[in-house]
């Protein structure tokens, strides 16, 4: 079966700046996959070559066989790309934009009832008939959504598409997504919610200073990282710790102490022993596994996705 995306050698400078080097990877049909990385990594641009809107230095980007700069109509037919700004047309309303925007890939009025459908599950209906420069921008980033499903495109592109909206419109994304992903669509996902790319993706591509550091399922990806994190509720908070356990120390606040202790190299047994001989004793103790964060920081040294 042909791949998604296939992303072969992808160079892009901007002047000076390498916003994107060598980069190489597949999608798989059918994936939900995460492509995170820091703050001006190079994912808007990947994107942004894969739609169309910007040609790579090198390299090639095939999207269901497709190469998207050479057939890049049959590319655009298969794509659906919901993008981090909210740009939309003022002068027409909600239905009028989903049905031109319909018409733009060859539908006519037979695709209605899917944009009906549309608007019913993004909670569009009340707003159908209303012009979209008098929108919330919540309400223009699920506008956006459907544009990008009008057309019920294979694999599906949300760069960033939470950002700055609400829980509610949170929840009605997630469970429309993975609707659409359980029947079939494959799903590319930029977030700087590392939460959502670890509960909802296969994979994983983190990228950093444009070149791609790390390529694995999120399982996989999660088991790299080699600590745990063990919370004590104190008794005591006039007593010094050990030695052997300042050096573990993640945060020490008031009653509350949190440790990061190696899966391999550290043992829990002598941690408490050495609280034991310190006269230190505790009402409390939780233990946490990693999060795609902890991955993410320790791989990228930075905690801004």
């Amino acid at each position: 079966m042909v791949p998604a995306v296939t992303i072969s050698h992808i160079y892009k400078n901007y002047g000076r700046l390498e916003a994107l080097c060598d980069v190489e990877f597949s999608i798989a049909q059918g994936c939900f996959f995460g492509l995170l990385g820091p703050n001006g990594a190079g994912k808007s641009t990947l994107i942004n070559i894969m739609a169309g809107l910007a040609r790579a230095g090198q390299g090639s980007i095939n999207v269901m066989g497709y190469d998207v700069s050479k057939q890049w109509r049959q590319a655009r037919q298969v794509l659906g790309i919901v993008p981090q700004e909210l740009a939309y047309d003022p002068f027409f309303t909600v239905r009028e934009m989903l049905r031109l925007q319909s018409g733009y890939f060859g539908n006519d009025r037979t695709n209605y009832p899917w944009i009906d459908e549309l608007m019913e599950r993004l909670s569009l209906n009340e707003k159908a008939d209303v012009n979209l420069m008098r929108l919330s921008g919540g309400m223009k980033r699920r506008v956006l959504i459907a544009q990008a499903l009008v057309h019920k495109p294979k694999i599906i592109v949300l760069d960033e598409p939470t950002a700055g909206v609400d829980v509610e419109l949170r929840k009605v994304l997630w469970e429309f997504i993975r609707q659409l992903h359980k029947n079939g669509h494959t799903i590319l996902l930029t977030t700087h919610y590392l939460e959502e790319a670890e509960s909802l993706c296969d994979r994983i591509a983190i990228l950093d200073k444009g070149r791609l550091i790390a390529l694995d399922t999120t399982k996989a990806l999660l088991g790299r990282y080699p600590y745990r994190l063990f919370h004590f509720t104190l008794n005591h908070t006039d007593k010094d710790l050990p030695d052997s356990i300042k050096e573990k120390v993640e945060s020490f606040s008031g009653h509350e102490l949190t440790l990061r202790l190696h899966r391999d190299k550290d043992r829990i047994s002598h941690i408490l022993d050495a609280l034991h001989s310190a006269n230190i004793t505790f009402s409390d103790l939780k233990t946490d596994d990693p999060g795609l964060e902890d991955v993410f920081i320790a791989l990228t040294g930075n905690n801004h996705v």
